[in-house]
Order: C-alpha cells, then structure tokens, then sequence
C-alpha cells in the first residue's frame, strides 16, 4: 500500500513553504485576506502552468475537482472572482523575488558549460510577446498592437535563465543589457540588436567580455592581421579599431573582428569581440551556441502558459509571466536533483499525466512499475 503524498505536493515541497510566507509579506498591499493567500494563488496558477489550463475558468474548474486534497496543499479553492482579484491587486514582485531563489537553489547544483574555458558563460536576448491593443493598452508597442518583452540572460551552466527582465513591447534591448551585472570574467553573446559602442566599451572596462556581431556599416582602421585557419572556416583575424564619429567617440579601445563562414549553411558571418585570448574558431563556436537562448524562448512558449493570459491587467500578466518562469526552475530543479537524462520536455509530460496521483516523485522520473514501487513500499512497513 503506497503512502506516499501526490506528485504535485511532492513538486510544492521544492518551494520553502517558510520562505514563501516571508517573500509574501515583503510583497503585501492593500487590505489582508479573510481566507484566501498568496499561497493558494500560486498553488492554483502553479498546477495551470504544469497541467497546461488555458483560461480562468478552466483553471478553477480543474483546481475544484482536487479540492478535497487542497488542505493537504496548505491552499484553499479559490473562486474565479477571487483568483481574479488577487491577480489583479497584489504585486508580482512576490513571484520575481521567489524566482531569485529558486533560481539560487539550482545554481549549486547545474554542470558546466560545454567549453573548455572557465568563465561564466551567457547568451542575451529577447522575445516579444504579442497582445490586443484593445484589451492590452498599456503594453501599447506599435501603432495596432500591444506587446510585452521577455529579456533573458542564459547561463550555459544548466541552461538557467539568470537574468530575466519583462517589460514593456517599447523598451530596447540594449536599454535591458545596459542594467544587467554579469560576474566578473563573463563571456556574454548578444546578436546586433544589442549593438551600442558604450555598453561595449563599459563592458570592456568592467572586465566582461562580449561576442556579436559586427554591423556592415560600421567604419573601422585595421591595426594587425593575425594568421587564420581557412580549412576551419575562417577567413581574418584582426585587430581592429572604430573611425566613425560617434563609434570611436563611445569606444576608443582596440577591438577583434574574426571572418568566418558555417560550412553547414554557407553563410558568412564578422564576429566583433574584446577577447583576444581565446581561438578565433571558438569565438565563432560561442556565438552558435547563442542558439540555446532561442531554445529556451522556444521551449518556454510551447510548454508553459505566457502566450495567452488569465487577466489583462499589467499586474496580472506580469503574474502569469513571472509564475511560468518559477516553474520553469522547478523543472530544472527536479531535473539537477534526479541527475537523469531526461529532458524538461519529457519530465514535464511526466508530470502533467501524473500530477495528482499518489505516487513516489523520483520513481516515476525512473520509470519504476508502480508494482516494484509498491512491493518496495510495503517491505518498508514490514521492517
């Protein structure tokens, strides 16, 4: 006979209940509540994002058919109006401060990154999220509609998404990249919609080092040629430096642009960069594996729920947004401490098939019988 408690309880259990209540009372405005919490909020916005409900109606109902385990929980059912309220009233900055530490959970615990290097490695970028102008004006981005962006800074070590900022469809990249405080001694990739000669140079005397690429436009003196492998597909190696107006004015310091074509496409690419210790073939290999941050966007578009909304408030949506990323680094959590091979995708199908029943966590991840899963269960009660 199997004792254990459900998958889903088994998941919250990763979620400090005592740190929650903290976060919870340092995020609290407007009047307290007379049954409902926080904690129910998340506890229901949690279960839509891994069992994939789609509108606040739809949450509910599925949360109601278990409401006989919510006590179990520490939750309450939560009525449409209410769930409604609270995500519209009480600030998301609750959610962004629980992601910081989950997020700090799963940093003592990821792999490296797949170079021989040791520096911290991140990806940056962005993705926007489209919304109705009519039903999302305050996110108003262009002329017929609204939108919200998704800025990510993407550890390699663990593929965690460390840097996240949502904002609005109007704020720039590099307005994002600016606020960011990468360690000391990172690489960071960033495509050319991050392209501003300051933040290179503020990058460079911060001692960070950066991978895009260069702009065609973009008027430079060769200072030194370096010999390149060409059966490796590069084609220069130089040392360059601005001669544009404002480009030499915002960076005056010495730069690396690196030629290389991709034998697989053909395509040729001009990497510009401020490290000038490591191969001209892997800077290029760096700037290719900037392809997991769009993975990641990718991934997070099509498992989790930040395409469609349950409120329509700024405070609602960034709610939604930011419950998504805490689950994300509960998969990723689940994922580090069962030291599988799985991937999220598999563990979260997992997950959304099993989630109320009663079974033991790291056994399903295994993929243990639920008959050897009980006959283990029940010799432990004999002993």
């Amino acid at each position: 006979m199997s004792h254990y408690n459900t998958i889903f309880s088994q998941i919250l259990k990763f979620v400090p209940r005592h740190e929650f209540e903290t976060l919870a009372k340092e995020h609290h405005s407007g009047r307290s509540f007379r049954t409902a919490s926080r904690w129910s909020q998340f506890v229901t916005l949690a279960m839509a994002q891994l069992a994939g409900r789609k509108s606040l109606r739809d949450i509910v109902e599925n949360i109601s058919v278990q409401a006989h385990r919510l006590y179990h929980l520490g939750s309450v059912k939560l009525t449409r109006s209410n769930l409604s309220r609270i995500n519209e009233d009480k600030p998301y900055a609750l959610y962004e401060s629980l992601a910081g530490k989950l997020l700090s959970r799963c940093q003592g615990m990821t792999p490296g990154h797949n170079f021989r290097f040791k520096n911290p490695l991140y990806s940056l970028d962005t993705s926007t999220i489209d919304l109705c102008l009519s039903v999302f004006p305050w996110a108003n981005f262009r002329t017929t509609k609204s939108a919200i962006k998704l800025h990510v800074g993407l550890n390699h070590s663990g593929y965690l998404p460390e840097f996240v900022a949502i904002t609005e469809g109007k704020t720039s990249d590099v307005e994002i990249g600016r606020t960011l405080q990468f360690p000391h001694g990172s690489i960071v990739a960033v495509d050319r919609g991050y392209c501003d000669y300051g933040w290179y140079n503020q990058l460079t005397e911060k001692k960070i080092f950066f991978i895009t690429r260069l702009k065609s436009n973009t008027k430079f003196k060769v200072v030194s040629r370096e010999p390149v492998l060409k059966y490796k597909g590069l084609s220069s190696d130089q040392i360059i430096k601005f001669t544009g107006l404002k480009s030499a004015k915002e960076c005056p310091t010495q730069l690396r642009r690196i030629g290389y074509r991709d034998k697989e496409t053909g395509k040729h690419y001009v990497f510009l960069t401020n490290n000038f210790k490591l191969s001209a073939k892997t800077i290029a290999n760096i700037y290719k594996a900037r392809w997991q941050v769009e993975l990641f966007f990718k991934w997070i578009k099509q498992n989790l729920k930040i395409k469609t909304f349950v409120g329509t408030s700024k405070n609602a949506v960034m709610t939604q947004v930011w419950i998504a990323v805490c689950v994300y680094l509960l998969l990723a959590f689940i994922k580090f401490q069962s030291k599988m091979s799985k991937s999220m995708q598999q563990i979260l199908r997992l997950l959304q098939l099993n989630l109320f029943e009663k079974r033991d966590l790291m056994a399903l991840l295994r993929g243990d019988s639920l008959i050897d899963e009980n006959a283990n269960n029940y010799q432990m009660d004999l002993v």
